[in-house]
């Protein structure tokens, strides 16, 4: 009577406890799953940025070189210009003679004033 009502409380009980914990174990299960894949998205994203951060890297790497030569380019026109300046006038003086050479103007007497405004 007493002792029967309260093994059948007592099992009803751990009847309960058993359902409740079968249905933890099958929603912790569930949540488990999910994890598991999520976590599998996340390393295959990871994975993916690594690679894109490889790209960029190599990427940026051969920017910086491009320039890096660009710069050398540019120091070198920057050293050399007042050489070339010169050299240009110089071409342009000889163009501009050779062109009236071949029009027919003698050089002869020019090249006798410049020596002699030279020496003076």
């Amino acid at each position: 009577t007493e002792a029967e009502t309260e093994e059948k409380n007592t099992q009803a009980e751990y009847e309960q406890l058993m359902s409740d914990s079968a249905e933890k174990r099958t929603v912790d299960s569930k949540s488990l799953a999910d994890k598991e894949a999520a976590r599998a998205d996340l390393e295959a994203k990871l994975e993916a940025h690594k690679e894109s951060k490889a790209v960029a890297g190599k990427e940026l790497m051969a920017t910086l070189k491009y320039m890096q030569s660009l710069h050398a380019e540019c120091d070198w026109l920057l050293q050399y210009y007042d050489v070339r300046k010169e050299a240009r006038a110089g071409e342009i003086d000889s163009l501009v003679k050779a062109k009236a050479i071949l029009s027919g103007a003698d050089f002869s007497l020019m090249q006798g004033r410049s020596s002699l405004r030279g020496s003076a």
